[in-house]
């Protein structure tokens, strides 16, 4: 109870000073599940420059180009005279959401990279004002052994989900060697095996129906039980501690080869995420093992998914379109829970193993119809007991998980904000009460992964670690392949 009072001290209901001030839009019910008593979750995108940062046109360019992406960011979330919230436009003090941290000055890169370590950890767990726009930039002027300066990016959840950021971030910045010319993304391939049309029997066809209606009970239930009851078991990813939304993050990252990744893809079958998910079940394995000779707690792993039907990123403009049919802006995700496979021997296992059972069960998992059910339980709910009531199981969901694992796609190209050239990126969702979050996002033929852990529970080092012999020994496996 205590930790929804650190909540509950919100004040959602921010006075209106002008009562001729319109509402621009209502709030969609996962962003008051998102922004609530019970869970209140931000990313944290972190752009690594490749120069030293000029800050002289920052106002310019959040007023300019940034506030004029999307209405939310000048909008506060009030509740109105029928205590239905809304996003409410008002006017914004840049300068409340602009912050130039002041660290020692002549140091080297390394210690840089402790304090840069430190200051996300700390406003990993600073609440964003509700008396404000949902949002804050940091400003770090300070060579780092990855980059000669660093902005970050602070956004509410509730604002949208990683994707609709990512496309606004994308609006702000321009190729590096040709401006004029807009960004491009990799293309997705599947890896499904195209069958003739001499196998679509119908008695194949029922089969199908039958065991993806049967999987659709199965992962449905298993959800809810998930959801509801069954906790993961408490391991050395998973504290299990109340309120661990509370206490310091630290966030790390590491950097693969793309190239490797789709090698790997192609002597496999399968897709580059489910390459990327099998390295990170076994590395994760590895981290747990540690110096026992097994440790097969059962852990869950919430596979995140854009729920967009879409094949990539759209212009600001497509994204906000009120009479677009399907509108692309917002919170448009929806979860899997897949447990991670079990390692018996380090020595006796085949590490392309965790790629094929990782990939059978997400694949699995797609094709039934839970994650819709899941979305109709969630509405279900928010319309019988109200939607802070529902944030509390969404809250549930999360906490009886072990970890959480999301991607997104970044640009082929180098980009450039105001001249400044991007060496790399990452992000991180911060507030969920876990102990281990791991984002991944592609850029310039590199795959960034981000890891977010309990600081003094998971050893940030050890699993960065882990995580890379995985990836070594994966790779090795695949060149052995024929």
């Amino acid at each position: 109870m205590a930790i929804e009072a650190q909540y509950k001290n919100m004040d959602l209901n921010v006075e209106e000073k002008e009562e001729e001030e319109k509402y621009s839009e209502p709030v969609s019910p996962t962003g008051q599940y998102l922004n609530s008593s019970a869970l209140s979750l931000c990313i944290l995108c972190v752009l690594d420059f490749e120069i030293p940062i000029d800050d002289s046109r920052a106002m310019t360019l959040l007023k300019d180009v940034f506030l004029p992406i999307n209405p939310r960011f000048s909008s506060l979330m009030v509740k109105d005279e029928n205590g239905a919230k809304q996003w409410k436009k008002v006017e914004v003090k840049l300068e409340d959401h602009v912050n130039i941290p002041v660290f020692p000055s002549g140091l080297s890169p390394e210690s840089y990279d402790n304090y840069l370590s430190d200051y996300l950890s700390k406003i990993a767990m600073e609440q964003l004002p509700q008396s404000r726009p949902l949002w804050n930039i940091h400003i770090i002027k300070y060579p780092t052994s990855n980059a000669a300066g660093n902005l970050i990016f602070k956004l509410h959840h509730a604002l949208g989900d990683g994707y609709s950021p990512m496309g606004a971030l994308l609006s702000c910045l321009q190729r590096s060697d040709n401006p004029s010319v807009p960004l491009t993304f990799p293309s997705r391939s599947s890896a499904r095996n195209h069958e003739s049309r001499n196998t679509n029997s119908i008695l194949r066809n029922m089969t199908n129906v039958l065991y993806s209606a049967f999987n659709t009970v199965s992962d449905f239930g298993w959800s809810v039980l998930k959801s509801s009851y069954l906790e993961d078991d408490r391991s050395l990813i998973r504290s299990g501690e109340p309120g661990v939304e509370f206490k310091p993050v630290v966030v790390s990252t590491m950097t693969f080869s793309l190239d490797d990744i789709k090698q790997m893809k192609t002597k496999l079958g399968v897709t580059i995420n489910d390459v990327i998910t099998g390295i990170i079940f076994f590395g994760t394995r590895l981290y747990m093992q540690g110096t026992r000779s097994n440790s097969n707690e059962h852990s869950t792993a919430l596979v995140l998914l854009n729920t967009r039907n879409i094949g990539g990123y759209k212009s600001v403009k497509e994204m906000v379109k009120p009479d677009a049919e399907s509108p692309i802006w917002g919170n448009q995700f929806s979860f899997l829970h897949v447990s991670l496979p079990e390692l018996t021997s380090v020595k006796s296992c085949n590490p392309l193993e965790f790629v094929s059972k990782a990939q059978k069960l997400i694949q699995r998992k797609r094709n039934s119809r839970a994650v819709f059910l899941t979305g109709q339980l969630l509405e279900g709910l928010r319309k019988s007991i109200g939607p802070e009531a529902t944030a509390k199981y969404v809250h549930s969901t999360l906490k009886n998980s072990s970890m959480a694992i999301t991607n997104m796609i970044g640009p082929v190209e180098r980009m450039a904000l105001a001249d400044h050239p991007v060496k790399s990126l990452y992000f991180m969702v911060v507030g969920s009460p876990q102990s281990l979050t791991i984002t991944i996002v592609s850029y310039m033929g590199k795959l960034k992964v981000a890891i977010g852990t309990e600081k003094d529970y998971i050893d940030p080092h050890e699993f960065k670690t882990c995580i890379e012999d995985a990836f070594g020994l994966m790779l090795k496996a695949a060149d052995e392949i024929a």
